[in-house]
């Protein structure tokens, strides 16, 4: 088991240098201090101000989405999009297992029931045809809706999550939605930048999601953002973000309860700068998955995950999959190099083994469980690129 470990260890430390060794640290340049004293001199910090309006047009402007509202965390967003498509107590949401657990817990919010499904193995994000298969089988029809026939619980929702910035097999799955009637909700929240055929992910479903995270391609400290080209969404979308108020000079009124998660001026300003910097970001990701390719080709028992065909990842995280018959080495690998002072994780554990939703309904989540085992995360900041940059 050493021996596996020194190699991938060796590997990562050839190429992070004296860059960072965290799994995802955000790259700051001068635009940011600039942008924070802007709007520190404005004294417009909260969540009124033209930060954020600026930073809602310039997203629209990145994804080609016709509508954009910022808010404070990928969380709130995904909040606020089941609202928006009228999630109701006790209807089921379909989502991957294999996720960060804030789609559940967001569905949870509600009073919805999360509805574990597969993913396959390409692009570890929802498998369309095992999904079809599935739904044939354990759903029925009652009008224009539809039903599942073990629970009686409405289904009506389906979340799609594109893993680490790459794409979901997003084309399949939005035929599939159709089939079915679902309204999609595509989590972006890992791919600004990731392109499926030239078309930004977060823009093919009826609603997307994206973070801003300290971990993220690009970071407002805490944020996210959600995308559509509905109207009605987006409306209803911006108002909840707020706290519903009646627009007045001075009288308080409010039409619906609101939420409050709008994002604030400041973080915006921080996102305004970090955006300028965009492209020499996903540059760097881009040649930092070529570096650690490269190295990766002489392991015979690991490989990287890459972008799926016709796309074009931002590669947020960098991917290790290890063989099948090598998979015991997981844990012995992630816990040496971490001792060694770089950081490695294991994907999520599987959402469906937390003991909030350990009784929600699933399919057979083989590829779910068999990729688990076998994947690990490892250092991917771009600041490993821009940094050695920076000393030539």
């Amino acid at each position: 088991m050493k021996k596996y470990s020194t190699e991938i260890y060796n590997t990562i430390k050839s190429i992070t240098n004296k860059g960072p060794k965290e799994l995802h640290a955000p790259f700051f340049t001068e635009h940011e201090k600039y942008f924070l004293n802007k709007c520190i001199n404005t004294g417009v910090v909260s969540t009124i101000g033209n930060f954020v309006n600026i930073f809602e047009k310039k997203i629209s402007k990145v994804t080609r989405s016709k509508f954009t509202v910022a808010v404070n965390s990928g969380t709130s967003a995904l909040h606020l999009s089941l609202i928006a498509a009228n999630l109701k107590k006790n209807e089921e949401v379909l989502m991957p297992a294999f996720n960060f657990i804030a789609n559940a817990n967001a569905v949870s919010y509600l009073g919805g029931i999360p509805h574990f499904v597969d993913i396959e193995k390409e692009s570890l994000g929802v498998d369309p045809i095992k999904l079809e298969h599935y739904l044939q089988r354990v759903l029925k029809k009652k009008g224009e809706e539809y039903f599942n026939k073990n629970s009686g619980r409405k289904i009506k929702i389906l979340m799609v999550t594109h893993i680490f910035g790459h794409s979901a097999k997003i084309k399949e799955i939005i035929k599939l939605a159709k089939k079915f009637n679902f309204i999609v909700i595509e989590d972006a929240s890992e791919a600004l930048g990731s392109f499926n055929d030239k078309k930004h992910l977060g823009t093919f479903g009826d609603i997307g999601v994206l973070s801003f995270n300290g971990n993220k391609i690009i970071t407002t400290g805490g944020g996210g953002a959600i995308l559509t080209n509905n109207k009605k969404y987006f409306k209803k979308i911006k108002s909840l973000s707020t706290v519903c108020k009646i627009q007045h000079q001075w009288n308080y009124n409010y039409h619906d309860v609101g939420y409050n998660y709008r994002m604030p001026n400041i973080n915006a300003a921080l996102g305004l700068a970090q955006l300028k910097n965009l492209k020499n970001l996903l540059s760097s990701k881009r040649k930092l998955f070529k570096l650690y390719n490269k190295k990766i080709k002489n392991l015979s028992w690991v490989s990287l995950l890459n972008e799926p065909k016709k796309c074009k990842s931002n590669f947020w995280l960098q991917t290790l999959i290890i063989s099948k018959k090598n998979k015991s080495l997981l844990e012995f690998i992630i816990s040496y190099v971490n001792k060694k002072g770089i950081q490695a994780r294991p994907v999520w554990n599987l959402i469906n083994l937390n003991k909030p939703y350990k009784y929600c309904p699933s399919m057979n989540l083989k590829n779910s469980i068999e990729m688990k085992e076998r994947t690990f995360n490892i250092p991917s900041s771009a600041g490993i690129i821009l940094i050695k940059n920076e000393r030539k």
